[in-house]
């Protein structure tokens, strides 16, 4: 069962609050409509329940209030708006990188496509999908966690009529086995057509909860819409011969030249216009609700079993004046779970979009082609004819493919949040992080490799074998290359991380080269009075740790390859680009 009680959203400058004290209940079994017309709070009702939104009140989903439940994938199902994913991405990626991020096997994704209805379009875009298959598609990401709840924010809005239908039966078919669905509208036609149970809402505040036969009998009545430019002498005349006919006819004039008439039919109106020679410009039966129809009928109250659980709920509700007792959580943004498996889910990210490979195939192309060229002269030095790095260049094409594709990992999770429920706040828990500094760097060194075995065939293809020497201290240029690659992706990494956008990704990594390297240089221009060696003793000495001597040569070759001003400066951004990140993290939960 869903239980909301004494929701109430946080007012902004002098307006009232969008939600205020609402409280009502969905049952397992049943599907719930939350009614109310545009602007009436019912979005941000269901935000407040999934704790997006700054407010006062709790919900319970079976029991526990959603920042309790472990994986809340597997209790609520939420499809609020379109589905969030790359227009690149397919279907079938869309849904096996969910998969890792709510811990079900990757054929779960099959599953649901083939459950949803789009059955043989595993490969189709993101991007080309209808409104229909779109809500289709996000149904189908609600449900990877087999949910009990399920919560829709007006899912049928720009569907046809057949995928309306469609849509109101699955649910109906969630609900009757077990599960609790929650949907809002603004149409209490829809409402009274699907729903087991009705609650009304208006300014953010409960008007009535209600099952559906009730509903339909109180708030819904059929009447007859009458425009016409002498409004006020038909009214009279209806009413009139109303009273004469002993009938029970109800007349309410609206603003402008417009009738809506109660307990009558067309052809009744327009027999009395034609009596009294009244023009009419339109005359039709509708239903609708009699508090959105301008109806003198005030709205119905909250009675019965429904105003005696709100009150018994309102009396043992936490209170939030500061009276002592125990304070009703505030719901800040929380913000979503990492994924379940962050490895897996990195990996099938990277490898869902087509981005990845150009920027692969983009980098292979410049590199073979600025090696050639460098070889030409004869003259380059090796080790930079194979980086195909021109000193006119900041980096050379490998660290800023490299630092692209970084940048795109946290880039994609803020442009395209499929992480987060309801565009809330990115992930930025440290197993995330990890994951995606792990493939960043699995990427880099194969960039790294690739780029120096193509342009070393390209080279050689070009220009003849024997003009490619193998240089004697090819360890310490390998591991200075493998350094400066993974340092590049890991500065796009925490750079978008930490201004959630790419390209501040890609401007942390060319920052390095630009404004680090040329400061590091002025600073150690100056003859050094002080040398390094024997450090590795001294270190081993200080650790009381024994190594053996081999590895003194091979910590010693790392430590000069990191005081190069390129290695210095890599690790300068690195560190204070994840002291950011960790700062921002840190400031978020606190505020929670």
């Amino acid at each position: 069962m869903l239980q909301a009680i004494g929701l109430t959203s946080s007012p902004r400058r002098d307006l009232s609050p969008a939600v205020d004290d609402l409280t009502f209940d969905a049952r397992p079994g049943c599907v719930t409509a939350l009614l109310g017309p545009s602007g009436s709070g019912k979005t941000t009702a269901l935000r407040l329940m999934l704790e997006l939104e700054p407010g006062r009140g709790v919900t319970y989903f079976r029991g526990r209030p959603l920042h309790r439940i472990a994986h809340p994938a597997g209790e609520v199902g939420v499809l609020l708006g379109d589905v969030a994913g790359h227009p690149s991405r397919t279907l079938r990626s869309q849904l096996r990188m969910l998969c890792a991020a709510v811990g079900v096997p990757g054929t779960k994704a099959d599953e649901m496509l083939d459950a949803v209805g789009l059955t043989g379009l595993h490969d189709q875009r993101v991007g080309t999908l209808s409104r229909g298959m779109d809500r289709r598609l996000g149904l189908a990401c609600a449900l990877l966690g087999d949910p009990h709840t399920l919560l829709l924010d007006e899912p049928v809005a720009g569907l046809s009529a057949r995928e309306s239908a469609w849509l109101h039966e699955f649910l109906r078919a969630h609900a009757a086995a077990g599960g609790t669905v929650l949907f809002t509208t603004a149409d209490p036609k829809e409402a009274a057509r699907n729903a087991d149970r009705v609650v009304t809402v208006k300014s953010g505040r409960l008007v009535a909860d209600q099952d559906v036969t009730e509903f339909a009998r109180t708030r819904l009545r059929p009447r007859v819409a009458v425009r016409t430019p002498h409004a006020a002498r038909l009214a009279a005349a209806v009413t009139q011969e109303a009273r004469a006919a002993r009938r029970s006819v109800e007349v309410v004039t609206e603003s402008g030249n417009r009738l809506s008439v109660y307990g009558s039919d067309c052809s009744a109106i327009g027999e009395t216009a034609f009596r009294h020679g009244v023009l009419i410009h339109r005359l039709a039966d509708e239903v609708g609700d009699t508090c959105s129809a301008g109806s003198s009928e005030p709205a119905r109250p909250v009675t019965g079993p429904v105003a005696a659980r709100a009150g018994a709920e309102a009396g043992s509700r936490p209170d939030v004046s500061g009276s002592g007792q125990e304070s009703a959580p505030l719901a800040v943004r929380r913000p979503a779970r990492a994924p379940l498996r962050p490895l897996r889910y990195e990996i099938r990210r990277l490898l869902g979009v087509p981005s990845t490979p150009l920027v692969v195939a983009a980098t292979l192309a410049a590199s073979v082609l600025i090696s050639v060229l460098l070889a030409r002269s004869g003259r380059t030095p090796v080790p930079t004819v194979l980086a195909g790095w021109p000193g006119l260049s900041p980096l050379p094409p490998a660290a800023l493919g490299a630092g692209l594709l970084g940048a795109f990992s946290f880039g994609d999770e803020y442009r395209y949040p499929a992480l987060t429920t309801g565009r809330g706040a990115v992930p930025r828990r440290l197993g995330l992080l990890l994951a995606k500094l792990a493939v960043a760097a699995a990427v880099a060194v194969f960039l790294a490799v690739v780029v120096v075995v193509a342009d070393l065939e390209a080279v050689r293809l070009v220009y003849g074998g024997d003009l490619i020497p193998v240089p004697e201290n090819w360890p310490t240029l390998c591991a200075s290359w493998l350094g400066l690659i993974i340092g590049c992706a890991w500065a796009g990494v925490l750079g978008a991380g930490v201004f959630r956008v790419a390209a501040a990704g890609v401007a942390a990594v060319l920052a390095v080269p630009i404004a680090l390297v040329p400061v590091l240089h002025l600073v150690l221009a100056g003859p050094s009075g002080r040398s390094i060696a024997g450090l590795p003793t001294r270190l081993r000495r200080f650790v009381s740790l024994e190594w053996p001597i081999e590895a003194d040569r091979w910590l010693m070759g790392a430590i000069r390859v990191l005081a190069q001003p390129v290695g210095v400066a890599l690790t300068l951004a690195l560190t204070g680009l994840l002291c950011a990140y960790l700062f921002t993290g840190f400031r978020r939960k606190a505020r929670w």
